[in-house]
């Protein structure tokens, strides 16, 4: 029976794949520009800000979860330090007190998700509006661009190193770390668990209160990495950054393979998935596909992601 749910994880993970490579030989076909070094380059560093969120969202929807307030952790904890770079704080020192308030608000979540026994979607959902709220209270819905145009700054989201764009590059590190922690650990076989039977994981002695505190807090790390890449290539800290991006994640994740009902997915998968969102864009932006409709394409794919999932779940019910 593992040998079989190994081969179906591979084949899902093939089929995802194969939808990427016949995705951009269409655009291609279309439109040759698109298959070209600086503009596969461009496309990579499009999709590093959904990216840093779809790989918290994946812990998140395989516990069976949702996080809808990622878009506004983005928002607050980056307003937060573009406050504090403002006010004169190290960089290095605002940074990393940006990611600890991004991990702090999904720990909050967390929190109430667990231990209130709440449920996901009403928590995040309530936490969003507030987030978003203490975002605008902050900012007096302005933009923050005190002292955000310093190289090192512009260099996190700018930078290029060896030919590559350093958001990229952060991307390749966040997602080599948390693959080796989701697929590699025993936090990881945790989250699995917990996502395929909440009551068998606890009777199997998995701490499910806590695992869940911690895979909020790692969807809210990522989200303020999120905006720190985000507000460093705009130069400053806009109230309404992140705006929606709740909806690309979950879509990407879903894409990937990762079931809704949670227990089912790979961090791979996500990436394929974060991958065909970034060409389908890109490709539409080529190609010269209004901007409106660009819009509707976006919706059609997030139903048509979620539409596979149940058809997925439904069929292996069956089994």
């Amino acid at each position: 029976m593992k040998s079989l749910g190994n081969l179906s994880k591979r084949f899902s993970s093939l089929t995802t794949l194969a939808a990427l490579v016949i995705l951009m030989v269409i655009i291609t076909f279309i439109n040759p520009n698109f298959f070209t070094a600086n503009n596969l380059l461009n496309l990579l560093l499009q999709v590093t800000a959904n990216g840093f969120i779809a790989f918290g969202m994946t812990f998140v929807i395989l516990t069976g979860g949702i996080d809808l307030s990622v878009g506004a952790i983005l928002a607050l904890s980056s307003a937060l330090a573009a406050g504090m770079i403002g006010a004169g704080m190290p960089l290095p020192l605002a940074v990393f007190l940006c990611l600890v308030i991004g991990a702090f608000l999904g720990a909050v979540n967390g929190f109430f998700i667990a231990y209130g026994k709440m449920a996901p979607f009403i928590v995040t959902l309530a936490t969003q509006m507030a987030y978003r709220g203490l975002t605008l209270v902050f900012t007096n819905g302005n933009p923050l661009t005190n002292k955000m145009d310093g190289f090192f700054l512009a260099f996190i989201g700018q930078g290029y190193l060896f030919g590559i764009p350093f958001p990229v590059i952060i991307m390749i590190i966040a997602f080599a770390l948390l693959f080796v922690l989701l697929h590699k650990t025993s936090f990881g076989k945790s989250v699995y668990a917990l996502g395929g039977n909440e009551k068998a994981a606890y009777i199997a002695g998995v701490q499910s209160n806590r695992v869940k505190v911690a895979i909020y807090t790692i969807s809210g790390a990522m989200s303020a990495l999120s905006g720190l890449v985000i507000t460093s290539r705009l130069s400053s800290a806009t109230p309404q950054a992140g705006s929606g991006y709740e909806m690309f994640a979950i879509a990407a994740v879903v894409l990937g393979g990762t079931s809704l009902m949670g227990g089912k997915g790979r961090l791979t998968g996500t990436m394929i998935g974060v991958l065909i969102i970034g060409v389908l864009n890109n490709g539409l932006n080529i190609i010269g596909v209004s901007a409106f409709w660009q819009q509707v394409v976006e919706g059609v794919v997030i139903l048509v992601a979620v539409l596979i999932d149940v058809l997925r779940n439904r069929k292996s019910l069956r089994m």
